[in-house]
């Protein structure tokens, strides 16, 4: 499947960062594939083939790039115009669901037939679900050889190769050198270590625009207490893999396209696992300035996206997690369900420690959750009876929630437990479930942002008006809060304080004339 050249050379020409991952270059000259934004001489336009995605390119024969290392770039957007069965398919191949699977088993997970899902794929992202497979294990595998001392074998089954002799004859094949080769000096480069441990370092990057500092404000204003630390600059959190804790850390810096992850984490076969929930929890795959420029055609949110250029839907790194702290957020505010999940947190979670002291706590397992007594803590009866439901609902895997799961059937699902509406499932849609068109119509901030201050639209005008905003509504909720907080709440602030200070006079002149 080949691109239009035409369309995407200005963006060729100036390596414009906004394209990184949208689109890579196969050079007919030199048979590699690169990025948009490599470094090397840009090479003639009659000289080259553009391809979707980073496994067409590779399926077309091209060899990855050693300077601008593809292996490097955002990748695909999982929702890059293709339908939500390739999308879902997409997450699931980057979470590793083809290391043990089958692509009938992928196809069956998301209800199509094999057949149909091959035609999908090449419809869409140019090569078949396994060739996308083989190009993410092979550039996670280049990744932590050329940014880690992980010894290769490690880094084998990190990567999700199933041995060594196809690990090496991959990189011989792809790269005419064998992994060893192309570490090169590196195997004697120092670590970090933890107790003694390595500590994994890795760069992500992004596509601009991303206010990077708008999302560490959101996370913070909602951290859970002992399980995640957030400044202005970074995000730390403990994890849990497979009954294994560890802890991460997540750095930004002004003015760049790139940030650090620090991992700490005894088992290197979850590094993968570990990066693409970071991936989620950035939204770092999205295709900010192709959401941007869909969103600024409405007339309503057209001056919000120019004012709030950059924001991203965060995600969470475990859906039972936001789905318990959504719950104790119903009819509280968000300071008051910060506290209350950070005494669950508290009293039901794993005791952890490690070099960040605000990290003392693993988040609690449904398991636990189940059994637990969550008395005594201020939280209400009826909450309490919905947290124990949808922690048993998950144990026994009636309820899944993370992007396998279609938002429909999950709403459906989750609403089913008394006290739970469709506000909490939409929000946890949007976090855990990935669904960029997940949206919580029923929320009074929303229903007033979408219109003039001291006016409020109802659910149902809400949602008719978001029609006009699919398939990014989560995109569009995120944009209106923003809002909100700018415009609306500072005037119904001023207008509160106003009529405060008229009562107060009011209330003196009455003194004064009784007196």
């Amino acid at each position: 499947m080949l691109l239009n050249p035409d369309e995407y050379e200005d963006a060729r020409q100036s390596r414009d960062a906004r394209f990184d991952g949208r689109f890579f270059v196969g050079v007919l000259t030199t048979g590699i594939y690169c990025r948009p934004v490599c470094p090397v001489k840009v090479p003639m336009k009659k000289n080259i083939q553009l391809y979707p995605s980073a496994a067409a390119a590779a399926a077309a024969g091209f060899r990855p790039c050693l300077r601008c290392r593809p292996e490097s770039s955002p990748g695909t957007p999982a929702w890059s115009g293709s339908s939500w069965k390739v999308s879902r398919a997409l997450q699931l191949i980057d979470q590793g669901y083809l290391d043990d699977g089958t692509v009938e088993d992928l196809a069956n997970e998301i209800r199509v037939g094999s057949r149909q899902l091959a035609r999908l794929f090449k419809k869409h992202i140019g090569a078949s679900p396994t060739e996308v497979a083989q190009t993410r294990r092979l550039h996670f595998a280049k990744k932590l050889i050329d940014e880690t001392s992980l010894p290769l074998s490690e880094i084998c089954f990190a990567s999700g190769f199933g041995s060594l002799r196809r690990f090496n004859a991959v990189f011989i094949k792809i790269y005419s050198r064998s992994p060893g080769e192309l570490r090169g000096v590196r195997k004697n480069q120092s670590s970090k270590s933890h107790k003694g441990l390595e500590v994994i370092e890795l760069t992500l990057f992004f596509r601009p625009p991303f206010d990077w500092k708008a999302l560490l404000a959101f996370l913070a204003y909602r951290h859970i207490p002992g399980v995640e630390h957030v400044t202005e600059n970074s995000y730390a959190r403990t994890i849990s893999v497979e009954g294994i804790s560890g802890d991460l850390r997540v750095e930004f810096t002004e003015g760049s396209t790139q940030l650090k992850v620090q991992i700490n984490f005894p088992e290197s076969r979850q590094l993968y696992h570990i990066i693409d929930r970071v991936r989620t929890i950035f939204d770092l795959r999205a295709d900010g300035e192709k959401i941007e420029s869909f969103l600024a055609k409405d007339e309503i949110l057209r001056p919000i996206v120019k004012k709030h250029s950059g924001l991203r839907v965060p995600g969470c790194w475990n859906g039972f997690e936001v789905a318990v702290r959504a719950v104790l957020g119903q009819q509280v505010t968000v300071k008051a369900a910060t506290t209350l999940v950070g005494r669950l947190a508290m009293r039901n979670g794993q005791k952890y420690s490690c070099d960040n002291p605000e990290l003392n706590r693993i988040f609690p397992t449904p398991k636990v959750l189940i059994t637990a007594d969550l008395n005594d803590m201020g939280i209400v009866g009826q909450r309490i009876t919905a947290i124990k439901q949808i922690a048993e609902m998950v144990e026994r895997d009636d309820l899944i929630i993370d992007c396998t799961t279609a938002t429909e059937c999950f709403v459906e699902k989750i609403c089913s437990i008394k006290g739970i509406g469709e506000w909490t499932a939409y929000y946890i849609a949007m976090r855990a479930l990935s669904d960029p068109d997940a949206f919580p119509y029923s929320d009074l901030i929303l229903c007033r942002a979408a219109t003039k201050p001291g006016d409020a639209l109802t659910p149902k005008q809400l949602l008719l008006l978001s029609e006009a905003w699919k398939p990014w509504r989560a995109y569009s909720v995120i944009l209106l809060w923003a809002h909100y907080g700018a415009v609306h709440k500072p005037i119904m602030e001023k207008a509160k304080t106003t009529k405060q200070a008229k009562s107060r006079a009011a209330k003196r002149l009455h003194v004064g004339h009784s007196d």
